[in-house]
């Protein structure tokens, strides 16, 4: 297949390129791939699944395919292809993942990989670090889109797509049927490619959207937000490690918050948000009522000042289950304060308070949560410095708490003044970890809301490069 582009239609806008029906002259040093108009690629699809069903291709025969195709170009077979296709068995629905993570593919290798995604529908593609190029991109995501290839895409760590490489992944989230998360992380999301991202997000039937360490701050996040507010799809936010901070930033934010309730998940870890920005927050968590149910601002440089706008807000949330603020410098004073709004809450699920400067003063006053609350079902204090005063008030709290099924602690205790005191603090670690699994056995099994958004997941570090 060959699909038109050149450099007179990259000049155009987005809309004059779909409205256009006249072919542009083909430039001379690239290869290109040619798809049906977007009103027929899902009747097209749709043919396409008919002859799958009525012929079962082997995964020997696709690997045939994929050799005479890679013949054709001129590539060497990809070893982590072939590796999957010599399983040999039977094609029958999906197949789970097509790993190509830190593989270089250049133009023609993403033009042989046409024999596999013409056959094969997988869970999870992997194109993460792969050096994809603006030609080799283009035509690889233009396939992913006709044959609707899979549910589940990763193109972080690709920064050279390019201008027609951004608008093939536009092209595909606005018209594939079956793409429900995307990945691009540690890519920089700034004029051109934050703009046609955004574009086709209004129109988008994605689920789940990773942005980390985009560099979404400012414009970026702004034309972004723009799109989100009327988006009714999307369910699932990631951007951490963005560099968001407390001015623009929040408010726009906040402005999400007001406008979308389709949103279950935001993910704002690891950014500058702080105290101002948590209240830009709360101003708009408070239209949240049947919305978010996940909110995640671990180390935001968030303190007690900040804490003063969530603890208003706590009370009146109807839709929150998990809230992670760990890493941020709360110490026992933010503890205390969240105390009573924490036991007037009446849908919280989850709450992170791991390395939050955090003592056996704080630990006391989180067991009164416990001992009122009927609800909270994981909490983390890890990495601070809860010893047997904190221990002790935490197990008595369980003889009462009937919820609480997992209390997340270092695993290796701090060191106490004397032998006895480690004894006592094991022996009541011991006894808490009890009391958890004896509410656990009681319970229905659940999934952790922190990892709810994670439905199609799998471990990664999105974290930006040091």
């Amino acid at each position: 297949m060959t699909r038109r582009n050149d450099k007179e239609s990259e000049e155009r806008t987005d809309e004059a390129a779909e409205t256009c029906g006249t072919e542009k002259k083909k430039s001379k040093a690239e290869k290109h791939v040619s798809f049906p108009p977007d009103e027929q690629i899902v009747s097209g699809f749709a043919e396409l699944q008919n002859k799958t069903a009525d012929r079962c291709l082997t995964l020997t025969e696709v690997m045939a395919a994929y050799e005479q195709s890679c013949g054709k170009h001129q590539v060497q077979p990809n070893a982590r292809v072939l590796e999957l296709l010599q399983q040999g068995a039977c094609v029958g629905g999906s197949v789970k993942c097509l790993d190509l993570k830190g593989e270089r593919l250049d133009h023609r290798s993403c033009e042989a990989l046409e024999a596999v995604l013409k056959w094969l529908h997988f869970d999870f593609i992997s194109l993460q670090a792969a050096q994809l190029e603006e030609n080799g991109a283009a035509s690889l995501l233009d396939m992913i889109l006709y044959y609707e290839s899979t549910t589940h895409l990763d193109i972080s760590d690709n920064s050279s797509v390019a201008t027609s490489g951004w608008r093939a992944l536009a092209h595909l989230i606005k018209q594939s049927v079956r793409l429900s998360r995307l990945d691009v992380c540690n890519v920089p999301l700034v004029e051109y490619p934050s703009q046609s991202l955004s574009k086709a997000l209004l129109s988008s039937r994605l689920a789940v959207l990773h942005l980390d360490n985009a560099k979404l701050s400012g414009l970026p996040l702004f034309t972004l937000v723009t799109s989100l507010k009327s988006n009714r799809n999307l369910q699932h936010l990631h951007l951490a490690h963005n560099q968001l901070n407390s001015f623009q930033d929040s408010l726009q934010l906040g402005d999400l918050l007001r406008f979308n309730h389709t949103l279950r998940t935001l993910e704002l870890s690891h950014n500058v948000l702080s105290d101002a920005g948590l209240e830009e927050l709360c101003e708009g968590i408070k239209w949240q009522v049947t919305g978010l149910k996940v909110l995640l601002l671990r180390d935001n440089k968030i303190t007690t000042k900040g804490l003063l706008h969530l603890a208003k807000a706590l009370p009146v949330l109807r839709a929150l289950q998990g809230l992670d603020l760990s890493e941020n410098l709360l110490g026992n004073e933010g503890v205390h304060m969240l105390r009573e709004p924490l036991m007037a809450n009446c849908s919280l699920l989850e709450l992170g308070l791991a390395r939050t400067g955090i003592t056996c003063e704080g630990a006391v006053a989180l067991a009164e949560v416990l001992a009122e609350s009927r609800l909270l079902q994981r909490l983390d204090v890890g990495q601070n410095e809860v010893r047997v005063g904190g221990l002790m008030a935490l197990s008595l709290a369980l003889r009462i708490n009937r919820s609480l099924m997992t209390l997340q602690m270092d695993q290796d205790p701090p060191p106490e003044q004397d032998e006895f005191m480690m004894e006592t603090q094991i022996s009541l670690r011991s006894e808490i970890a009890r009391r958890c699994h004896a509410n656990a056995s009681r319970l229905p099994t659940i999934r952790e809301t922190f990892t709810c958004a994670e439905e199609e997941t799998r471990p990664r570090d999105n974290s930006p490069a040091s």
